[in-house]
C-alpha cells in the first residue's frame, strides 16, 4: 500500500472540510445540480472521447495508485545474487526449488523458463512483450485522467456561467442574486477540487508506476541473462547495482 498516497488523500479532503466548517456554512458548498453539472459531464466528456472498455479498464488500474505493492528493487538484486552462487554451484535446473519461493509473478515466469532451458534472448523477448502491455495499460490510464483533468474545470466553468446567465436573468429580487451567485461558483469550486485532488495527482502516480515496473521488469531480464551467462555474485551484483540510485549503489549486497 502506498501510504503517501493515503495520506495525501486523506489529508486534502480533511483540510477542505476543515477549512470549511471553520468559514461556518459548510451546508452552503453542497449543490447537487453543480455536482451532476461537473462529475456528469467530465464522465460524459471521456466516454466521447475514449471507448467504453478504455474507461472501464482505467478503474481497475486507479487503485495501484494506492494499494499496489511497490517493488524493492534491493531484495530483488540480493535474489538474484543468491541465485548466482546456486546457479555455479549446481546448474539451472537447482533453480526449480526456487521459484516457488519467489512472490514476483514475472521473475517466478522468467526462471521457469530459464529452468526449462529456454535461452536468455527468448525469455527477454517474452518480458519485454509484457513490458510493452503494461507500458500501454498505464498510458491509457493516464491519459484518461489527465483528459478528466482538464475537462472538470471546464465543465465547473460551464455550470458558473449557467449559473450566472440564470441569475441575471432574474435580477428582480436583489436578496437572490448574493445566493445564486455562490451557487454558481461551486461548480468552479468542484471542478477544481476533482482536478487538482484527485485526477491530476493519480495520472501522476500512474506515470511513476508504470516507470518502476518499467524498471524491475528491466532488472529482472537483466538477473536472467547474467543467471545464464554464469555469472558470478560479485559480478552480478555490480551489474545489477545501476538500476539502484546513486547513494545506494556503493553498499555491498552480497554476503562474504
Amino acid at each position: 500500500m502506498d501510504i503517501a498516497s493515503l495520506i495525501g488523500f486523506i489529508a486534502g479532503i480533511g483540510l477542505i472540510i476543515v477549512s470549511l466548517i471553520l468559514g461556518g456554512n459548510i451546508a452552503g458548498f453542497w449543490d447537487t445540480p453543480s455536482v451532476l453539472m461537473v462529475f456528469g459531464g467530465t464522465v460524459a466528456a471521456t466516454l466521447i472521447n475514449f471507448p467504453l472498455s478504455q474507461f472501464l479498464s482505467v478503474m481497475k488500474v486507479i487503485p495501484k495508485v494506492i494499494f499496489a505493492k511497490e517493488e524493492d528493487i534491493t531484495d530483488i538484486i540480493k535474489h538474484f545474487i543468491r541465485l548466482a552462487v546456486l546457479v555455479r554451484k549446481e546448474g539451472l535446473l537447482s533453480l526449480e526449488d526456487e521459484i516457488s519461493k519467489l512472490e514476483n509473478p514475472l521473475m517466478k515466469r522468467g526462471l521457469t523458463f530459464l529452468a526449462d532451458g529456454v535461452d536468455a534472448d527468448t525469455i527477454s523477448g517474452i518480458l519485454n512483450l509484457q513490458l510493452l502491455a503494461i507500458q500501454q495499460r498505464h498510458k491509457i490510464g493516464q491519459e484518461i485522467l489527465k483528459a478528466m483533468g482538464r475537462w472538470a474545470p471546464a465543465f465547473g466553468m460551464i455550470g458558473t456561467l449557467m449559473g450566472l446567465v440564470q441569475m441575471l436573468g432574474n435580477m428582480s429580487d436583489p436578496k437572490s442574486i448574493g445566493p445564486a451567485m455562490a451557487i454558481a461558483i461551486l461548480t468552479t469550486f468542484y471542478g477544481a477540487i476533482i482536478s487538482n485532488l484527485f485526477c491530476l495527482p493519480m495520472a501522476s502516480k500512474l506515470k511513476q508506476r508504470s516507470e518502476q515496473e518499467v524498471a524491475v521488469i528491466m532488472l529482472i531480464i537483466e538477473g536472467i541473462k547474467g543467471l545464464q551467462g554464469g555469472l558470478n555474485a560479485r559480478i552480478m551484483e555490480e551489474k545489477l547495482k545501476v538500476f539502484l540510485v546513486t547513494s545506494q549503489q556503493s553498499v555491498q549486497l552480497s554476503t562474504k
